[in-house]
C-alpha cells in the first residue's frame, strides 16, 4: 500500500509541489510551506499536499475518517492539526512515515476511541490534543506509547477513571525514573471523574512542591457514581489511600536439588496494589562453587508469575520454579506498589543436595569379608595363662626339682575340656586364676 502511494506521487511530480484545491498554501518567514484546508466542500484528506509542507491544518470540514497512510508523503511535516471536523475513526496506521512530527491535534471531533499504538509511528511527538471528544476510557496500555508526550489535553471528554500505569508514568516513584524527570502538562478537567483515590492523588501530587506534572485546571469535579452531578474534589469525601503491605507465606525456603517449588505472597492496599517479582541476589553459602558459568545480571525482574485479586484491596501472586538448580538459589523479593507507595518482602531460597562424593582409598574401600557365625572364637586367656602355655609347649618333658610336686590344675581355657592338663607348681607358690574359687 505504501509503495503504491509513493509510486503514484513519483508518476505525478507536479503534485509534490502544487497546492491542493480548496486549500491555501503559504510560506512563512523561514520559507517553510504551510497548507490550510478549511473548506466545507472537502470530504476527505487531500492526497496532493506538497511534500515539503511542515504544517498542515485541516479544520472545520465534514471529514469523518482518517484512512491508512493518509500522510505518507509528508515526511517533513512538523505540525498536523485535524481540529473541529467530524472525525469518528482513525486508522492505527494513519500516521505512518511522520517521523518528524512534533504536534498532533484532534480537538473538537467525535472520537470515542483513539489508536494509541499509532503513536509509535511518531517517535518525536511531544504535543497531543484530544480536547472535546467522546473518549470514555483511557486504557492502561496507552502508557506504553506516551513516554515522550509532554503536553496531553484530555479535557472535555467522558473519562471516569485513570489507570495505575498512567499514574506511574506521570508520577514516578523515587528511583524509578531513568535520567532527568520529564515535566508534563495535563488537561483533565471537564470529565465526569469518579471520586476515587487515583483522581484525588493526581490533584494533590500536582499541587505539591517539585511535582513533574502541571494541570491546566486544578478545579476538577468528581461524582460518587455515574450519572450524579459532580462536586469539587476539595469538598468530596474521597476514600483514603492505603500504602501496600506484603505478607509472604514463608521468608525462608529450603528445597532439594531438582525439585519444584512455589513462592507466594499476598498484598493489601488501596488502590489494589500490583505485584512484581525480582531476584536480587544469589546464594553465597556452601554451594556457590557448584554454580559453574553463572553470569546472571541482578536484580532481574521475573515475568513468569501468576496473580489474582479476589476483591478490591487484595492481591496475591505466585511464582513457580521447576527442576531447581543451584542458580535458582538466592533472594527473591515480592514488590507491591500503588499510588500510596511501595512495599516489598524478601524470600530466601536455599537449594540443598549432594555436591560431590569423597574419594575413598582402595584399602578403605575393600570391605573385610564377614565372619562365619559357625566358627566361634575362643575366649582370650589372661597373661599368666599365656606364659604357662608357652612353658608347656617349649618343654614337653619337665624335670622335677626339689620342693616341687605334681598337681593337676585346670586352666580357665580348659574348663570345658574333659582331660585336664598337668602342670608342676611350687609348694610355696599359690597360683590363683581369675574365676577360681
Amino acid at each position: 500500500m505504501y509503495l503504491l502511494v509513493l509510486l503514484y506521487f513519483l508518476q505525478h511530480p507536479a503534485l509534490l509541489t502544487s497546492c491542493p484545491p480548496l486549500c491555501v498554501c503559504t510560506y512563512g518567514t523561514s520559507q517553510l510551506r504551510r497548507v490550510h484546508c478549511s473548506d466545507p466542500r472537502i470530504l476527505g484528506v487531500p492526497v496532493n499536499v506538497p511534500a515539503d509542507t511542515v504544517k498542515l491544518r485541516l479544520e472545520r470540514t465534514p471529514i469523518t475518517r482518517i484512512p491508512r497512510a493518509a500522510f505518507y508523503n509528508l515526511s517533513e511535516l512538523l505540525f498536523l492539526w485535524l481540529t473541529y471536523n467530524s472525525i469518528t475513526a482513525v486508522h492505527p496506521s494513519s500516521f505512518v512515515n511522520l517521523k518528524a512530527l512534533r504536534e498532533l491535534r484532534l480537538d473538537g471531533n467525535h472520537l470515542a476511541a483513539f489508536p494509541w499504538e499509532g503513536l509509535r509511528d511518531m517517535p518525536r511527538l511531544q504535543t497531543l490534543g484530544l480536547h472535546n471528544n467522546r473518549l470514555s476510557s483511557l486504557p492502561s496500555h496507552a502508557a506504553l506509547f506516551l513516554p515522550n508526550i509532554t503536553y496531553l489535553d484530555l479535557s472535555s471528554n467522558r473519562l471516569t477513571m485513570l489507570s495505575a500505569e498512567l499514574l506511574d508514568l506521570w508520577f514516578p516513584f523515587p528511583g524509578q525514573q531513568s535520567g532527568s524527570v520529564r515535566r508534563r502538562i495535563l488537561g483533565l478537567h471537564d470529565n465526569p471523574w469518579l471520586c476515587d483515590c487515583q483522581i484525588s492523588l493526581v490533584v494533590s501530587l500536582s499541587m505539591s512542591l517539585g511535582t513533574p506534572v502541571v494541570l491546566m485546571d486544578h478545579l476538577l469535579a468528581c461524582s460518587r457514581s455515574l450519572g450524579q452531578s459532580g462536586m469539587p474534589l476539595t469538598k468530596a469525601e474521597l476514600p483514603r489511600c492505603m500504602r501496600p503491605s506484603v505478607q509472604p507465606v514463608a521468608t525462608r525456603v529450603m528445597s532439594p536439588l531438582g525439585s519444584n517449588v512455589i513462592l507466594r505472597c499476598d498484598a493489601t492496599g488501596y488502590p489494589t496494589p500490583t505485584l512484581t517479582w525480582v531476584k536480587t541476589s544469589t546464594y553465597v553459602g556452601c554451594c556457590q562453587q557448584d554454580m559453574v558459568g553463572n553470569n546472571e545480571e541482578l536484580p532481574r525482574n521475573l515475568k513468569s508469575c501468576m496473580q489474582g485479586s479476589p476483591r478490591v484491596g487484595v492481591r496475591w501472586s505466585i511464582i513457580s520454579l521447576d527442576a531447581l538448580s543451584y542458580q535458582d538459589a538466592g533472594e527473591y523479593r515480592c514488590q507491591a506498589r500503588n499510588m500510596a507507595g511501595i512495599a516489598e518482602a524478601p524470600i530466601r531460597l536455599k537449594v540443598v543436595g549432594v555436591t560431590r562424593l569423597p574419594r575413598l582409598s582402595k584399602k578403605k574401600s575393600q570391605k573385610t569379608p564377614p565372619k562365619k557365625k559357625s566358627q566361634k572364637t575362643p575366649p582370650k586367656s589372661s597373661s599368666s595363662n599365656r606364659k604357662l602355655n608357652r612353658t608347656l609347649n617349649a618343654s614337653p618333658t619337665l624335670l622335677l626339682k626339689d620342693n616341687q610336686v605334681p598337681q593337676i590344675v585346670r586352666l580357665p581355657s580348659q574348663r570345658n575340656n574333659t582331660k585336664p592338663t598337668p602342670i608342676f607348681v611350687d609348694k610355696l607358690l599359690k597360683v590363683n586364676f581369675k574365676g577360681e574359687k
